[in-house]
């Protein structure tokens, strides 16, 4: 089967999946027999194209790197422009969709409608857009289940980091009763480069310069992104139907360079870690600051990369780390949730 995608929304994530498409589409292809079509673009600042026989990628990252919008792609005959997310969603040929929109963590739109509308037309979700997840897990996974079609998100927690698939096919058979990790790379670097007592102001600023932070770093430095990600995990991975209302939430902007170096001291480390735990009928579930023990394997993850521990009843604490963020690793978790798709695997 032709993979035949629609994007909705063409910024850096979106533009890292098509450039994986047109460098290893003959690899992809060839090696595993899997086709792929981009026939649709629509992206609130960019504009809109259409073809229902296939669109040139390397033409779309052309224009829209050199101009910033989609208006200067060729005129074909049948070519059509304009549509807005959800005509395109509904009136496409597309059977998958690629939600990569902008992440509102608060309302979740309008990528709830977005899946909303494929699911309904019949149509596979694939996103790196944690809003969804996070706020209306429980009736997106209902309602895709309804309609025979697959919602796969992948790149929500750690990118191409395999957070999600990875518990639930290698771990599966197990209980895992608490998950523990790192899921913010801006505030593991600035944290890291507290130790070397660079004042938490600096290093966010060089977390800036460097692209690690957004100008407004809010919700990573405060914990919101990593908030996001705990209840994602404690829906998918445990199958708690928690809210993020019930976590509890600090950052790290209060720490000091003296903190750092007295956790030093006592032999260990400040990171931000999100967390949840069963504790008898109970789900204890927070994100904040925490000195870590250097023996923990969380302790010695260090600059950008994320990690996250599950605690298994059977194979005990399992560790992965890996990059959480990043325009290729997140194309690529897209790239594998559409692998998976037609593998008809997880």
């Amino acid at each position: 089967m032709t993979h035949k995608l629609a994007f909705i929304g063409f910024g850096t994530v979106g533009q890292g999946l098509a450039e994986i498409l047109r460098d290893k589409g003959d690899t992809l292809r060839n090696g595993l027999g899997f086709e792929v079509q981009v026939v649709a673009v629509s992206d609130l600042m960019k504009g809109a194209v259409y073809h229902p026989d296939g669109l040139d990628v390397a033409r779309l990252l052309e224009v829209v790197q050199s101009t910033g919008r989609l208006d200067d792609y060729p005129d074909t005959p049948g070519l059509e422009r304009g549509w807005d997310s959800l005509k395109t969603i509904c009136d496409s040929n597309a059977n998958t969709i690629v939600e990569v929109s902008f992440t509102n963590i608060d309302t979740g739109q309008p990528a709830i409608d977005h899946c909303r509308a494929a699911f309904g037309c019949g149509k596979n979700v694939v996103m790196s857009n944690k809003g969804p997840v996070a706020l209306a897990y429980t009736e997106l996974s209902a309602l895709a289940r309804q309609n025979n079609v697959r919602w796969c998100f992948e790149g929500t927690v750690m990118s191409g980091t395999p957070a999600l698939r990875m518990p639930l096919t290698a771990l599966t058979g197990n209980e895992i009763t608490e998950i523990r990790g790192i899921f913010n790379g801006t505030t593991n670097y600035i944290l890291t480069q507290m130790e070397d007592e660079m004042e938490y102001e600096d290093a966010l600023k060089e977390a800036q310069k460097l692209g690690y932070a957004e100008a407004n770093p809010a919700a990573d430095v405060e914990g919101q992104d990593t908030l996001g990600k705990v209840v994602i995990l404690a829906n998918v991975i445990m199958n708690v139907p928690l809210r993020k209302e019930e976590v509890s939430c600090q950052g790290v902007s209060h720490l000091t360079v003296r903190d750092v170096i007295e956790a030093k001291a006592e032999g260990k480390r400040w990171k931000l870690i999100g967390r949840v735990k069963k504790e008898g009928d109970r789900i204890i579930a927070r994100v904040g600051p925490e000195k870590v023990r250097w023996s923990d394997p969380l302790a010695g993850v260090m600059g950008a990369m994320n990690a996250v521990t599950y605690v298994c009843d059977l194979a005990g604490p399992v560790t992965l780390v890996g990059a959480g963020a990043g325009r290729v690793e997140t194309g690529y978790s897209l790239l594998i949730d559409l692998i998976n798709i037609e593998r008809g695997a997880l």
